[in-house]
């Protein structure tokens, strides 16, 4: 069976001049990857232009090999420059961002997962720059409590973690060594462990193959983890050898979406073809705090 053609809103202008050149400008002399590039981000020209990049540390290769994603694999990661959390700092306050989101590619090779040294780059920003937010979208750290922990007290404002795809096209679609159920776990002691201004945040991709009966059951699994923020997008084939696409949705369909994740208790919903995890993160942030994402204001679940 042919993949369906590109539907027309799924098109996307070639990034490139003002800010967009000055944040790829400094991320280069700095020596960082941000995921926008390595994942091929469709947003990223619109998201730097606004003055936000999701930086990603630990390198950009992954000890994983999920079939929908593009970042580079190997059995090893790179070495880790001890260096990177000053780096980053450095870089995010010279481009005066106030909200900064720092995800990570997946190191099984480290005894941690890499999570000292997230909490590293979140500690190294919030001692620069005065007032500063950071998100962290992190691996699922093999489940460790211990791990996860490291990263929590590192004082992030949202705390995420993908669960990717529903769970019937888990296997089939992310690593082996990813689990939908692990994802769960890995969101619920997240926010056990969190305080309660801290926001517990998921992501989820659609157009695999995937049913609506499947993805209203993967978003009551979410906020049965305790999950506060989701977003959910279209899934893009990167290259020929990635997982096809099997049906493209519509904008009209992601607004219906949309507003059953809403209905479910979700304080903040990002539902649109183009929605990535870190999608305007800062103005998500922002909406999901005055619609009662703090603690004193509603239950931490």
């Amino acid at each position: 069976m042919s993949a369906p053609r590109k539907p027309p809103w799924l098109r996307v202008r070639v990034p490139g001049g003002g800010e967009y050149a000055r944040i790829l400008a400094r991320r280069r002399e700095r020596g960082l990857a941000t995921v926008c590039e390595e994942a091929r981000c469709p947003n990223r020209a619109e998201c730097w232009e606004c003055g936000t990049a999701t930086f990603m540390v630990m390198g950009a290769v992954c000890t994983r090999g999920c079939r929908f994603c593009s970042v580079r694999t190997g059995a090893a990661g790179e070495p880790l420059d001890a260096a990177e959390p000053e780096k980053l700092a450095r870089t995010v306050e010279e481009l005066g961002l106030r909200y900064a989101v720092i995800t990570s590619v997946t190191r099984d090779d480290l005894p941690d997962g890499g999570a000292a040294h997230i909490a590293a780059c979140v500690g190294a920003l919030r001692a620069r720059i005065d007032g500063v937010r950071v998100e962290v979208l992190i691996p699922d750290l093999r489940g460790r409590v211990a791990s996860l922990r490291t990263v929590v007290d590192s004082g992030p404002v949202v705390l995420g973690h993908n669960v990717e795809v529903v769970e019937a096209l888990s296997a089939r679609v992310r690593h082996p060594r990813a689990d939908y159920r692990r994802s769960l776990k890995v969101l619920q002691a997240l926010r056990q462990l969190a305080g309660p201004e801290q926001l517990v945040k998921s992501a989820l991709l659609v157009g695999l193959g995937e049913t609506d009966a499947e993805i209203e059951e993967t978003l009551r699994d979410l906020r049965g983890a305790g999950c506060q923020m989701v977003a959910i997008g279209q899934y893009l084939q990167p290259t020929a050898r990635h997982q096809p696409v099997i049906e493209y949705r519509t904008p009209a369909w992601f607004d219906e979406l949309g507003l059953l994740a809403r209905e479910l208790g979700f304080r903040h919903v990002a539902s649109g073809p183009l929605v990535r995890s870190s999608y305007k993160a800062s103005e998500l942030f922002v909406e999901g705090f005055v619609r009662g994402a703090s603690g004193r204001k509603e239950p931490a679940s």
